[in-house]
């Protein structure tokens, strides 16, 4: 007999998505022991005409009628937003189905609320698709790691933000030109917000630090987050001076004594030798440092319709043969409960760079600085005489909290004409 799934939403991944499951048949069906058939797709209005080839008569405005029938099998859920979809997965649920979301959003404001219905329902609830598109990333971060220790995970996971910043590096365009052209390829939204302030990044990595540290009360609103729109020509310039490129950047890292975790997405100055620097265009990619298994690397197409309906339909695979053999695996049974420390704790590095009255004393005031607040300086140079001329610091590892007190100082120097730009900056291979 073949397992009933119910699609909410039909856009662009729904549509993906009917259209693989379509023309995979068999061989999905030989994969899972069973067929799989659209029992009904949900959508806001009837009418429109969405290319699928279905019949008309699967297609209904009752979203919560369709995830409750009885004849349902499995949901997927491609609306995305945080409501209906939290009322309708959580009635999904309830009513003993299993779900298949790409909904990053939801998932990193009430995962712990999802995943608590689904240990109680004894069902499954997969979201591969809601991270870093058909990368196969969060089933290994949950599964074949799961007899590990993971340090730190560290990605990019907005591939937006990656477009804009490699055009800032490669063609040395402005970030408002290499928006405009993400805006017309289609990589970025007549409303980029999301992407460009971090919201989208954020989400991902919350996802991401909960299922690689086993912490499940990590939310979105845990996440340390600072966007792009600040990056400079400048920034851009001085990365290159030190052999570093700007990438957005998730970070999810246990600290040094395995008592808590950081949660960070923002820019950064990374090496062009660490493998993450030469990822380009709108692709993500995903670095992971683990006890046993070492250092990782997930890379691919992080959005779009089929590489999305792709994770969405290895999920369904999943949960099918789950469903067909009665073997349902809930997450978060374990929860290390581990907390989320603040920023100020995180130990970073800072790239400065001041704008500076060139005469004496200067730099030796400046050292001081970072000196009261326990802050080491790795190199420093200056660039420009008279009135351009920058000094340019970066400092040896320390508390984020330091380094933002001593930047908060420079700021109130009479010889500091502005502090032009500030950025962490990312070690690689053994640098502090």
């Amino acid at each position: 007999m073949a397992m009933k799934v119910a699609l909410l939403g039909c856009g662009v991944v729904g549509a993906e998505v009917v259209r693989l499951l379509n023309e995979q048949s068999n061989e999905l069906a030989s994969r899972i022991g069973t067929p799989l058939e659209i029992g009904g797709i949900a959508v806001r209005r009837l009418g429109r005409s969405r290319g699928t080839g279905l019949d008309p008569e699967l297609f209904t405005t009752d979203a919560m009628g369709l995830v409750t029938r009885d004849d349902i099998d499995l949901v997927v859920e491609v609306i995305g937003g945080i409501e209906p979809a939290r009322s309708l997965i959580l009635a999904a649920i309830k009513s003993g189905k299993s779900v298949v979301t790409a909904n990053k959003a939801l998932l990193a404001e009430d995962g712990a609320t999802i995943h608590a219905a689904a240990r109680e329902a004894g069902v499954d609830v997969y979201y591969e698709a809601s991270v870093a598109g058909a990368i196969p990333l969060l089933r290994p971060l949950r599964d074949s790691l799961a007899g590990d220790t993971v340090h730190r995970v560290m990605g990019i996971v907005n591939g937006t933000t990656n477009f804009i910043l490699d055009r800032m590096d490669t063609l040395g365009a402005g970030f408002a030109e290499s928006l405009e052209e993400a805006q017309a390829l289609g990589y970025a939204e007549a409303d980029p917000t999301a992407d460009v302030e971090g919201f989208d990044a954020a989400a991902k990595a919350a996802i991401l630090a909960r299922l690689a540290f086993h912490t499940q009360g990590v939310t979105a609103a845990d996440v340390h987050r600072e966007g792009i729109t600040e990056v400079t020509a400048g920034d851009i310039a001085s990365a290159k001076a030190m052999g570093c490129v700007v990438k957005l950047l998730a970070i999810c890292q246990r600290s040094a004594d395995g008592a808590s975790v950081g949660v960070r997405v923002h820019p950064v100055m990374l090496p062009r030798e660490h493998p993450l620097a030469t990822v380009n265009e709108a692709y993500n990619a995903v670095f992971v440092e683990a006890e046993s298994a070492g250092r990782l690397m997930f890379y691919g197409a992080g959005a779009g319709g089929a590489p999305t309906a792709s994770a969405v339909l290895g999920d369904l695979v999943a949960v099918a043969r789950n469903r067909r053999v009665s073997a349902a695996a809930p997450e978060g049974a374990h929860d290390t409960g581990l907390p989320v420390h603040p920023m100020g704790d995180t130990i970073t590095r800072y790239h400065v760079a001041l704008d500076v009255a060139d005469r004496p004393g200067v730099l030796a005031r400046v050292a001081e600085i970072f000196a009261n607040n326990g802050v080491s300086i790795k190199n420093v140079r200056q660039e420009g005489f008279g009135d351009d001329a920058q000094l340019v610091l970066v400092s040896h590892q320390a508390p984020d909290a330091a380094l933002a007190t001593t930047v908060e100082q420079l700021h109130a120097l009479d010889m500091v004409r502005s502090v032009a730009s500030v950025m962490r900056v990312e070690a690689f291979g053994g640098d502090s």
